[in-house]
């Protein structure tokens, strides 16, 4: 917290040492910058969040066990570990990414409120993956860079001391990211036994693949 305030007035401080049309200009590459490592980031990693099966480590051809008992319990203790242990957090991580590029672009919004945007979008692209992976990719394409047009008409949204600002306050709610991480976890064991439920029903509706448009 330290830091980041010494970091904003150590900025503001610096900017009030300079004429104007400089202070606007450096603002200005700054936040287009900002806007450049968000549309970079979107592009890169919408297709990877909304893919149902992220991973595709394979953790089970280390199974070398010839025993069937044994070798069903390693099985299920590797998808366990792929699916449920390491799977959430990486998509925990997307979700912390994506949380910090909302608290730089926005305004007037509460960070709790900004953590619960992020969530909700983040649960329903992994809903969607489940059903159809293509409407998946279509969320977590449209509305990132909706919320993105929506900022650039905001009043103070040209002004980079608002992102230091709002930057500031982030460490106070490492409670609730937490608990975030939590609902991540959750989410995925109940898409995972649901997804098996089905597949024991063959109640699973197969789509055909559709080649992206945008690629």
């Amino acid at each position: 917290m330290a830091l980041n305030t010494g970091i904003t007035e150590a900025y503001t401080t610096f900017l009030s040492t300079l004429p104007q049309w400089t202070q606007n200009f450096i603002s200005f590459f700054l936040l287009a910058l900002l806007i450049l490592i968000y549309a970079i980031f979107i592009w890169k990693f919408y297709r990877w969040i909304s893919t149902k099966n992220l991973l595709e480590l394979n953790l089970n051809k280390y199974n070398k066990t010839e025993h069937p008992g044994f070798s069903k319990i390693l099985a299920g203790a590797f998808y366990l570990l792929e699916y449920i242990v390491i799977l959430p957090f990486l998509i925990f991580f997307w979700f912390l990414i994506f949380t910090l590029f909302l608290v730089f672009l926005t305004e007037n919004l509460p960070i709790n409120t900004l953590l619960i945007i992020s969530a909700t979008i983040l649960a329903a692209v992994r809903l969607t993956a489940y059903y159809n992976e293509e409407l998946s990719r279509e969320i977590a394409k449209l509305i990132p860079f909706t919320l993105l047009g929506v900022s650039l008409v905001s009043a103070r949204f040209f002004d980079f001391t608002r992102v230091l600002e709002h930057l500031n306050q982030i460490p106070q709610f490492g409670g609730q990211i937490i608990s975030y991480l939590i609902f991540i976890i959750a989410l995925e064991i109940v898409l995972r036994v649901f997804e098996f439920l089905f597949s024991i029903f063959h109640l699973k509706e197969e789509f055909p693949k559709q080649e992206d448009s945008s690629e």
